[in-house]
């Protein structure tokens, strides 16, 4: 067997982890050659040591002389030396010129390669404290690198990646000036190695994002993997501080919507730290719906692009028009998009006229499939409302229409064992309703019914498309090719794109200069005989929007954060009785003390409410368009009237009411419900416990509950106030 050469191992490795150690080396070669060098002197059988006294030069400087000039010997001592004296400082000298002229040359050449190599390869780390770490790299990263530069515009941001830096490297100098690069600092690591923690100083950073690669099959189990890490990590003896906030991307909705209401982070939140599940979709939901804009990356100086509103400039209570959604395909982009509509679309015109509910549409030529898969995630919703589903792929498609009244699970035997509970439940309560339409969305039937939508567009619906399909050339194609109505009505049609928004940007801005083009904006008809010119339309692709860049993807949504702390402290510190704190108590408290309470209650809080609370605040601003509507004007909001707080709770209820029901809650069987036993009401309230809520019920059939609803409506004023200042 033939034996290992330890040795070599050992002394490969000594050299390549350290420069430091290669340096230690060259100084044990010095200090032998510099024995050597005295050796060979003294052998020589000069009187060297005699000249270096007369002449006051250190014994120990003439051997070191001689290392580096071979004729040190004849210059400072000519008279003296002898054939054998030249000989050896000849030999001392060689030895010299190859530890100086060639060791000490090629190991500072090779200190400079390889701490260039380093760098380049991310293995030198500069940052100590008071930086951002993203850890791991895909597309979605430069954008959240630019939302910490508009937070932080002196910020220094660490990429933690196992991938190539060098690589990534290039692709961020496609989005960031030069200036900014100088504040990204790439270091190579694994997201789940304590070891790269050390290195990075995670414990002194600001805020941490987890991306990972949502290409990869197993990203959302690393993910969760790395917090586990990192709390772990921030536990060990000797380490202090800890980030302010975690934020965890999950590529999966189910997995995104799991941890809304779950409490398997429960460490970060000992910890101190708040933890953000991030989804990309959703993301992009909330940018199309309650941000209403988006921006190119690539451009700094370019101002935001602004989506439309799906649901005009405001609903009133006697508006006869509905929200419609229509959806193409039933992928991740349109399942996030239609759930968080179904949060935040609640109107007031529902509640004086039930049948304008909020409507959801799935076109798909698997829709049947799709359908089925939808309502089982969503189950508890589809026990109390109604959905519809057509099938437009036969000849007699348009007979072919059904309406399922909550037959799916609702009325299966689910309710326990009172029949007359059972006649009498409330279904159909929501304000919110799906349909799922199967067929071919280029498929004259599917065509026709969406021509037949577009001329109601504005009359009887606010219609908007998402064209959402995977592939981003059938998307753009739909998009050209949409029925005349749908351009001539002005329908809005979002277009998923995959990365750059530029074609579909400029081709919307171009189409709209038209209506403000005489020359351009000429429409002629023949009524009477007569020719009529009609100016004023736009062009035909003036309301085309792109969505879905991967670019522009994280958008962090600070203000609508804030909001949801002040609502979430409205609650927490409401009296023994449900009663709010006075607005004259609060005004007469510092916004530093108001928001330092905040941010503690809000610590304490558990997923689940605070995303309830995320909802309520993101509906916000669909309220306000609500109140300025009702009031026929734009000013700044004032305190409401007992009317307007009465429309406003009973929209809050509605959007609550989805919201439990989407987020897996549902409502009491029989035999769990208080109101039907009062007597038992104390016990049952705590079934909230397993997700059963008692208030999943129509607003006129809650109990005192609602007149707090309508008190926290008089509060939105406040809460604006409040996240607007600065």
């Amino acid at each position: 067997m033939k034996r290992n050469n330890n040795f070599k191992l050992w002394f490969d490795r000594l050299l390549s982890k350290s420069l430091w150690r290669q340096f230690g080396i060259l100084f044990c070669i010095l200090v032998v050659v510099f024995l050597l060098s005295w050796f060979f002197l003294n052998l020589s059988g000069c009187r060297w040591g005699l000249f270096c006294k007369n002449n006051n030069i250190g014994e120990w400087l003439l051997p070191l002389y001689l290392l580096i000039d071979s004729n040190a010997l004849n210059n400072l001592y000519i008279k003296s030396v002898n054939g054998w004296a030249l000989f050896v400082s000849s030999i001392i000298y060689v030895i010299g010129m190859f530890v100086f002229n060639g060791m000490i040359i090629s190991i500072m050449t090779n200190a400079i390669e390889r701490r260039v190599t380093n760098h380049n390869e991310g293995h030198i780390h500069y940052l100590k404290s008071g930086h951002y770490i993203i850890m791991g790299y895909d597309d979605m990263v430069p954008s959240i690198i630019s939302d910490i530069f508009r937070k932080d515009n002196e910020a220094y941001v660490l990429m933690l990646t196992s991938a190539e830096v060098t690589v990534i490297r290039k692709k961020l100098m496609k989005s960031f000036t030069e200036e900014r690069m100088k504040h990204i600092i790439i270091n190579y690591g694994h997201r789940v190695s304590a070891e790269a923690y050390r290195d990075i100083r995670l414990e002194s950073s600001k805020h941490v994002y987890i991306v990972g690669n949502r290409s990869k099959s197993t990203h959302d189990a690393i993910n969760v993997e790395c917090v586990d890490s990192i709390c772990d990590y921030l536990q060990q003896p000797g380490i202090s501080g800890c980030p302010k906030r975690i934020i965890c991307v999950f590529e999966d909705l189910d997995t995104y919507s799991a941890f809304k209401t779950s409490e398997i982070f429960g460490r970060v939140r000992k910890l101190g730290i708040e933890f953000v599940p991030y989804n990309y979709y959703s993301g992009w939901a909330k940018q199309v719906f309650i941000k209403r804009e988006y921006k190119d990356q690539n451009d700094p100086t370019a101002s935001a692009y602004q989506y439309p509103s799906v649901y005009g400039n405001g609903m009133t209570s006697e508006d006869k028009k509905y929200v419609h959604l229509v959806f193409v395909g039933t992928t991740n982009f349109a399942v996030a998009f239609a759930m968080e509509a179904a949060h935040v679309l609640h109107f007031p015109n529902f509640i004086s006229n039930k049948k304008l509910r909020t409507r959801i549409t799935f076109i798909d030529r698997n829709a049947d499939k799709e359908k089925d898969e939808f309502i089982v995630r969503n189950r508890h919703f589809f026990e109390v409302q109604s959905y519809i589903y057509r099938d437009l792929t036969s000849d007699n498609s348009k007979t072919n229409a059904v309406d399922t009244r909550a037959l799916y699970f609702g009325r299966k035997g689910n309710y326990g064992d009172g029949e007359k509970y059972k006649k009498g439940i409330d279904y159909d309560f929501l304000d919110v309703e799906f349909q799922f339409i199967k067929g071919d969305v280029f498929s004259e039937s599917v065509q026709a019914e969406i021509g037949q939508w577009a001329c109601e567009h504005n009359k009887k619906q606010y219609l908007s498309i998402f064209l959402a399909l995977s592939n981003q050339r059938e998307n753009f194609v739909m998009g050209m090719n949409m029925p005349d109505m749908v351009y001539d009505n002005e329908v809005p049609i979002f277009i998923r794109q995959d990365r750059s928004d530029n074609f579909v940007t400029n081709l919307r801005e171009a189409d709209k200069d038209i209506k403000n083009d005489p020359k351009k904006n000429v429409y002629s008809v023949v009524k009477g005989r007569k020719l009529v010119e009609e100016k004023g339309k736009p062009g035909r692709y003036a309301n085309i929007y792109p969505f879905g860049m991967n670019e522009t993807a994280y958008s962090a949504d600070e203000k609508s954060l804030q909001r949801a702390k002040l609502i979430n402290y409205l609650y927490c510190t409401m009296s023994s009785d449900h009663k709010f704190q006075s607005l004259f108590v609060l005004n007469s408290m510092s916004d530093e003390q108001i928001w330092t309470e905040a941010n503690e209650h809000w610590k304490g809080l558990s997923v689940a409410d605070k995303w309830s609370n995320l909802y309520n605040a993101y509906i916000i601003r669909i309220k306000l368009d609500t109140l300025h509507a009702m009031r026929g004007h734009t000013c700044d909001i004032e305190s409401l009237s007992d009317d307007e707080a009465e429309i406003m709770a009973e929209i809050e209820h509605n959007r609550w009411n989805v919201e439990k029901l989407l987020m897996g809650f549902r409502k009491p069987h029989y035999n769990e419900d208080k109101y039907e036993h009062p007597d038992h009401a104390e016990l049952l309230t705590r079934n909230k416990k397993r997700f059963i809520h008692h208030d999943i019920r129509p607003f006129d059939k809650l109990n005192d509950i609602d007149n707090l609803d309508k008190e926290f409506s008089r509060y939105i004023p406040w809460i604006m106030d409040m996240t607007e200042k600065g």
